[in-house]
């Protein structure tokens, strides 16, 4: 791998999660929907930058008439319709010609040690908030960056004409002072606002300030719906659709193994294969060769669900009877085995190059034994189950789930032709990828019926928990783990350990320290699209968690430390954020 393409190490920055003020919508799943609609809408009634507070006002009220929105969310709608409005003239402005604008809020303000000048905080880049990992990469862009709340400065810098455009991170009150300046000199902003109005240790979505940062005209994913485009892949499962990818079913094996191919299901691997070849060629369409390809990656998906089933002896899939429980063990070894013989299949019969369908071959003959090394590490210690440490939990997870991303991936860029570098890249987001994902079903599960501690199976959350407690408890739990008490009995003794030596908490804090190490892995590539594409996933991912409990500590404010102008409503339960439009 060169030096250019080599991922920064781990992380050391968490985003702290705090309660979002009421008038931003409370998830990141809202917000995304929020803001589909409103792009929908700027599209449909051809709303053009720029506009004015009278524009906004007339734009926000008309789509709050006409859509099931809760009307709390109007200042920020308003922020979203400028947003969707300049996006394109934003894009195709060059990096250089822009300006990251930060507010000093987000560092941590009791133990933030930077010093202010006159345009700003001098970051001294401790890692211990999200302004050192937007300044570097916005400054290697070529952005020039402020940590500055909305004033004269950025005002001057405006009328100087050398900045064209400007990214800005704010509470709602600081973006209604800066727009006149910014309408007046008809300059393109994209706006996030804050998640909180606290003026003090404040945080914003990452996932959106890091598709705002990278926009570029391009990278053509920012004009993809990656929803429709996933929504059409999982029609290429129905019935009709699939027996033509596939060919008619002819006999009881074919009629099972596609009707397990249609059940429900995520589809995240056939969509990371056509995403990236996508992204990797530039076009839209998919041929018939790419959806071959697609339906063979869920074909190997969809068989080791079904091994991985009846060696966990489960007994239900996708709110539904596993297949072994439906039909038996023999006939779903048998379907299992069926299916990994025709996602082969359809990769041979793929009209490609033939050096190409070879590469891709071995690809596929390199996850499945990949993975089956993972799942046989877990079997084998449940055999003779023991504590493990954390680390040995996330190395079964790196070699269980990372490699089903990697191959998907990766056959579709190799199908699309990507160069080495790619490929070499791609293999490193798909670990920290798969890592994480498999780190956000623990705590799903935790926060669910913890069904894999009750069956006494790997849990990340588990081995935090024995590796932090002392004495009797940690003596519980391993005791747990070697199956010498059962689980149901002490569940509520488990739950109390698990609380106690807070192993959720740590579990989440891995899990968006991996995250970041997947979006850190990219920082490089040069194609924009395909850049674009990965970050994206990510977002679409893990998208579907929340993670339940705020932080329970509250920092105290730094009142000294604020600059003159910036207001809160002291003792109000309300936020003073209005964006008055």
């Amino acid at each position: 791998m060169s030096e250019s393409t080599k991922p920064l190490p781990k992380p050391v920055f968490v985003q702290q999660m705090r309660p979002i003020q009421k008038n931003i919508p409370q998830t990141k799943g809202e917000r995304e929907h929020v803001w589909r609609v409103v792009k929908d809408y700027v599209a449909n009634n051809k709303v053009v930058f720029p506009l004015s507070f009278d524009d906004l006002k007339e734009y926000a009220d008309d789509l709050l008439s006409h859509c099931n929105i809760n009307p709390i969310y109007r200042d920020y709608i308003a922020v979203l319709i400028n947003n969707a409005a300049c996006r394109d003239l934003l894009a195709s402005i060059p990096f250089e010609r822009r300006l990251l604008l930060l507010p000093k809020c987000l560092r941590k303000e009791d133990t933030c040690k930077a010093p202010f000048d006159e345009f700003g905080l001098l970051c001294k880049h401790c890692g211990m908030c999200s302004i050192q990992d937007f300044q570097l990469e916005a400054e290697r862009l070529g952005y020039a960056v402020l940590v500055a709340e909305g004033s004269p400065i950025v005002v001057s810098i405006i009328q100087t004409g050398k900045i064209e455009a400007i990214v800005g991170v704010s509470c709602l009150a600081v973006l209604e002072r800066m727009f006149p300046y910014m309408e007046g000199s008809a300059i393109p902003g994209l706006a996030i606002p804050l998640l909180q109005d606290d003026c003090a240790n404040t945080n914003v979505d990452l996932d959106w300030l890091w598709d705002v940062i990278h926009l570029t005209s391009e990278d053509k994913t920012y004009r993809m719906d990656l929803d429709g485009l996933r929504e059409e892949i999982n029609t290429w499962f129905d019935k009709e659709p699939l027996s033509k990818i596939m060919g008619e079913a002819k006999n009881k094996t074919q009629e099972i193994a596609h009707e397990w191919l249609g059940k429900s299901g995520k589809r995240w691997r056939p969509f990371l294969t056509v995403c990236s070849a996508q992204a990797i060629k530039g076009v839209d369409d998919v041929s018939s060769n790419l959806k071959k390809l697609a339906v063979a990656v869920e074909c190997f998906h969809k068989a080791s669900l079904i091994h991985d089933d009846i060696e966990d002896n489960d007994a239900l899939r996708y709110g539904e009877k596993t297949l072994h429980e439906d039909y038996g063990v023999p006939v779903a070894l048998n379907v299992g085995d069926f299916l990994i013989a025709e996602g082969y299949r359809l990769i041979a019969e793929c009209d490609i190059d033939a050096e190409c369908k070879n590469e891709i071959l071995q690809l596929a003959i390199a996850g499945h034994r990949e993975l089956c090394i993972g799942q046989g590490a877990e079997l084998c210690w449940m055999r003779e189950p023991k504590p493990l440490k954390a680390v040995d939990v996330v190395d079964v997870f790196r070699k269980k789930t990372a490699p089903a991303f990697e191959t998907a991936l990766r056959i579709g860029a190799t199908y699309a032709g990507a160069e080495e570098e790619i490929h070499d890249v791609l293999e490193e987001y798909s670990e920290s990828l798969g890592i994480a994902y498999q780190i956000r079903d623990d705590l799903n599960d935790i926060e669910g019926e913890a069904d894999d501690i009750h069956s006494m199976r790997l849990s990340l959350i588990l081995a935090i928990a024995h590796e932090k407690a002392v004495k009797d408890d940690k003596k519980l739990l391993a005791d747990l783990w070697t199956k010498k008490i059962p689980v149901a009995e002490n569940w509520d003794n488990i739950q109390k350990i698990i609380e106690k030596n807070k192993a959720v908490k740590r579990a989440t804090q891995l899990l968006e320290s991996y995250k970041e190490q997947a979006t850190r892995s990219i920082r490089y590539i040069e194609n924009h699209t395909l850049k674009g594409l990965l970050r994206r996933v990510i977002s679409k991912i893990f998208n579907d968690l929340e993670i339940k409990g705020w932080c329970s500590e509250f920092e105290a404010r730094n009142v000294a430390s604020r600059e003159t102008g910036t207001e809160t409503v002291a003792g109000s339960k309300e936020p003073n954020t209005s964006f008055s439009v």
